[in-house]
């Protein structure tokens, strides 16, 4: 097949925080060295922004770095943190409130701000267009090019109006080879071409495994009485802490009368019965949210998986011809509950690396972002909070919060002891008969919610004649082995009802819905037989978030 093939001096997949902030530094350098550059950045959502979501609260310390005047350009950073709680839910009613003396020093939010990452990342797709960057939106990469020496030269675009079996449909349009002196991989969390590059250049080789949780969010507007912007709520605890699972909660307030609420679990959980679609729902019922949402409405709703191995199972990331960045990777620093300016420092980083190179001339060398990711301040602040995750998984969150606690506020890195988990989240279920079945009660409609109407709010929309994006390496073992065995847990890790169990003729079927499918990975991750593989769909397919 003949396809069309464009080239660049550097193909950036992904236009999240870490891709965008690459862009724009490449540019920048380009401009302060008098060294015209192309770069190209494909964005598998219909817009920049379509696919992002976080929390968010932002620290701006990156920014700082690659927009300092970020102010004068209206960058929408318009919400301050002005108060800052952690509670720990003792049950379903009440909570007590963790004294700042004994709150973690990286969960503080002094000088943060409560954002729109979807929004943040639309405006940093206009200053890395004003400054020559062509973004390209509703292209999804397909798969990596290498050349005979085995270095990465570029990425294979989708084939678009392939129909489900695999044949072209009157509108198909072949894939485009998009070639480059260097690429970089931003996709976020698991993304399905880092997960490649990994396995083909062992950058994970002496690594603990990667750890994630799934962020589930929603977005509120609220009576304006309740409403006071810049609050920040932290929990943990209930209801997560009755099945012996882990994770937080929080509440954000950000401006016009608008909260975002969120559920993030732990994805090392053992209950094949938990589900975090429904821990989520009852826990918008507990008092100290439910006190802030009474009497509004929901907006939106998305889920994501989240990256939080920390320092210990970040991968080596750069590789002949490119380098992996962002939560590709897994820089996010759980500790403190953030991830967009260690992705956007991590881009930056690259940007720098894959510069130096074309300035003298190579192409699809190995770049030299190690040396400059172990000089940052993102290395020394991924080293700081390196036992954190292990210290929660091992000892839960009271004690393993204690330990942070000790180690962040009086040791002050006087502590060097490192925490080791090498047990993978899809190790970690239990038989069902070993674990009790979880009886949630039914939505309210008021403050909880099903799985339809949910996924209705994320605007998610796949054109159903494709090939399903979601690939099974043995279509038998969700019924043969993981029914009797776990009850398919499928059915409920899934934030968006895409897997069923069916019953046809009598027996049970396994059913994929993946027109529902808003894109949170954690069937690729949760899977306890890594059976289910998840690949990007058409462009432009998934969810569509407003200001998420």
């Amino acid at each position: 097949m003949e396809r069309e093939c464009m080239e660049f001096d550097v193909v950036i997949v992904g236009a999240g925080p870490a891709g965008l902030s690459a862009a724009c530094r490449i540019m920048q350098l380009s401009q302060e060295h008098d060294r015209p550059l192309s770069v190209c950045v494909i964005e598998k959502g219909a817009e920049v922004g379509a696919h992002i979501l976080s929390g968010a609260i932002f620290e701006h310390k990156a920014l700082d770095e690659l927009f300092p005047d970020w102010e004068r350009l209206n960058a929408p950073l318009h919400t301050a943190v002005s108060e800052d709680k952690l509670c720990y839910l003792t049950n379903q009613n009440n909570f007590l409130a963790v004294p700042e003396s004994l709150t973690p020093a990286p969960m503080k939010n002094d000088a943060n701000f409560v954002i729109s990452l979807a929004n943040f990342c639309r405006w940093l797709g206009e200053q890395a267009e004003d400054a020559g960057v062509e973004i390209f939106p509703g292209f999804a990469a397909a798969d990596i090019l290498y050349n005979k020496q085995g270095a990465v030269t570029g990425v294979l675009t989708s084939d678009m109006g392939i129909d489900k079996n695999g044949e072209p449909k009157n509108n198909f349009e072949p894939g485009i080879e998009l070639r480059a002196k260097y690429t970089l991989f931003a996709e976020g969390a698991r993304g399905h071409l880092g997960k490649q590059l990994i396995n083909r250049f062992h950058l994970d080789y002496d690594k603990q495994p990667q750890h994630f949780a799934l962020g589930i969010k929603e977005l509120w507007n609220v009576q304006p009485e309740l409403h006071h912007p810049g609050l920040v709520i932290h929990g943990v605890g209930w209801p997560l802490s009755q099945s012996d699972a882990t994770g937080g909660s929080f509440l954000y307030h950000l401006a016009d009368n608008q909260v975002a609420v969120g559920l993030i679990v732990d994805l090392n959980y053992h209950n094949p019965y938990l589900s975090p679609f429904d821990e989520f729902q009852r826990m918008k019922h507990h008092p100290l949210f439910r006190r802030y949402l009474i009497g509004g409405h929901r907006v939106a709703y998305g889920a994501r998986a989240i990256n939080k191995g920390g320092l210990s199972s970040l991968p080596r990331q750069q590789f002949p011809g490119g380098v992996l960045i962002g939560c590709d990777a897994g820089t996010l620093n759980f500790a403190k509950i953030k991830g967009s300016h260690t992705a956007m420092k991590s881009g930056m980083l690259a940007a720098e690396a894959v510069f130096t190179e074309i300035r003298q001339g190579f192409h699809q060398t190995i770049p030299g972002y190690e040396r400059l990711f172990r000089e940052s301040w993102l290395y020394q602040e991924l080293y700081d909070s390196r036992n954190f995750n292990g210290q929660i998984q091992k000892f839960g969150n009271v004690v393993g919060g204690a330990l942070t606690t000790i180690e962040h506020n009086w040791l002050k890195g006087r502590y060097s002891l490192a925490v080791n988990n090498q047990q993978a989240d899809h190790e970690c279920l239990h038989a069902i008969a070993k674990c009790k079945p979880i009886d949630y009660p039914k939505p309210d409609g008021m403050l909880s919610f099903d799985k339809p109407s949910s996924v209705y709010l994320s605007a998610t929309q796949h054109e159903e004649n494709q090939p399903c994006h979601l690939k099974l390496g043995d279509p038998n073992i969700p019924v043969t082995s993981h029914l009797p065995l776990y009850d398919e847990p499928s059915q409920r890790y899934c934030p968006a009802g895409v897997y069923e169990i069916v019953t046809i003729e009598g027996k049970p079927k396994f059913q994929i819905n993946a027109v529902n499918c808003i894109h949170c990975k954690a069937c690729d991750i949760k899977d306890p037989s890594q059976n289910i593989t998840w690949v990007a769909p058409e462009g432009g397919g998934g969810p569509n978030y407003p200001n998420m």
